[in-house]
């Protein structure tokens, strides 16, 4: 994969601006285990039917069939939980890794044009297959995403110098906004399509059972492993293409294998939960100031830190609309907006 693994930085002790000293990282990463857990526990509960602590617990250790919320946690709440934590754990660290190949403070994973791959490949698959449920959605999902992301690759791979970063953003806005237009004629041209498809373009973690995690579960371990490892030459490309070189990492097979990573955790994301935006721009920002530019300790925190706060968001939707809910997509949106907009005026990005 690359040459350079013993010539990686060795970790500091000494903190980047804004970032805590090495040797407090480890606590609060624990820390935010915890809290994971916390809200993980908040989300077996928390809905339009209110769930006990022992309710919850029963559910889990002690099911009995027959009592209504134990079924409401085992049947709905449960799979939304477990979706969330995956999801929110490969939309986190595609994001960072998306960052650190591109060198784009604004980049996420749906830079490779994942996201509306995905959507069109579902919308096409419900316009002419007449799919109903999640569960059909997520190979056609996954294999819009795939297709997506190679469409954008190969583009971007055209002429000299390879795939550039810059080549990269360009040739994603393009196979983005083809994918989108495409969609939406298709949508426009049937409304049962549309109805089909509605809550599913808006990201949700609603509705889906365990059948559909653990459909893309191999695409997801796969995808989180090999990004945990891919963290020393991540910290390496981050520098930029001309000291990666000089150091001899082969950036262009490094940058293969990331985009890999990145299509399976994104195109596996947005098969099972639909196209969730901001988590993976802001979740790296918002690690960084934890654990400054060193990559080994950003994805693990992302891998934490990502799903805490796509939970948070979920629950956060189910509570200020109750007895509905709104749709966990259109929280991140909402909470992302103003994210964007900061990072849009920031000035130095040189910390990423």
């Amino acid at each position: 994969m690359s040459r350079v693994t013993s010539a990686a930085p060795a970790p500091s002790t000494v903190s980047h601006r804004g970032a805590l000293p090495a040797a407090k990282l480890g606590v609060t990463l624990l820390l935010c285990v915890v809290a994971l857990a916390v809200v993980s526990l908040l989300s077996l509960r928390v809905g339009s039917i209110g769930i006990s602590n022992s309710d919850a617990w029963d559910a889990l250790f002690h099911f009995n069939p027959e009592s209504y919320e134990q079924t409401v946690v085992r049947t709905l709440r449960l799979p939304r939980t477990i979706i969330g934590l995956g999801v929110g754990a490969a939309l986190a660290m595609a994001g960072a890794a998306m960052q650190a190949t591109t060198r784009n403070p604004l980049a996420g994973p749906d830079l490779l044009g994942v996201n509306s791959g995905a959507a069109f490949g579902i919308v096409t698959a419900v316009y002419y297959g007449h799919l109903t449920h999640p569960l059909q959605f997520v190979w056609f999902a996954f294999a819009g995403g795939l297709a997506a992301a190679a469409a954008t690759y190969a583009i971007g791979s055209a002429g000299t110098g390879g795939a550039t970063p810059v080549k990269l953003a360009l040739a994603g806005v393009v196979v983005s906004s083809l994918l989108s237009s495409w969609l939406t004629a298709l949508l426009l041209l049937d409304q049962q399509t549309l109805e089909v498809v509605r809550f599913w373009l808006a990201g949700s973690l609603a509705g889906r059972d365990l059948a559909t995690f653990t459909s893309v579960l191999p695409f997801l371990m796969v995808g989180l492993i090999g990004m945990l490892l891919m963290g020393n030459q991540l910290d390496i490309l981050s520098m930029g293409e001309d000291t990666a070189r000089s150091l001899g990492m082969r950036t262009g097979r490094v940058r293969a294998v990331v985009t890999a990573l990145v299509v399976l955790l994104a195109g596996a994301a947005v098969a099972a939960a639909g196209p969730i935006g901001f988590l993976g721009l802001a979740v790296p920002h918002i690690v960084r100031l934890i654990t400054g530019p060193d990559y080994r300790w950003t994805l693990a925190y992302c891998l934490v830190v990502g799903p805490l706060l796509l939970l948070s968001a979920d629950i956060l939707g189910r509570v200020v609309a109750r007895p509905g809910e709104v749709q966990v997509g259109i929280v991140t949106a909402v909470l992302g907006a103003p994210l964007l907009i900061a990072l849009a005026r920031q000035r130095r990005v040189a910390e990423l």
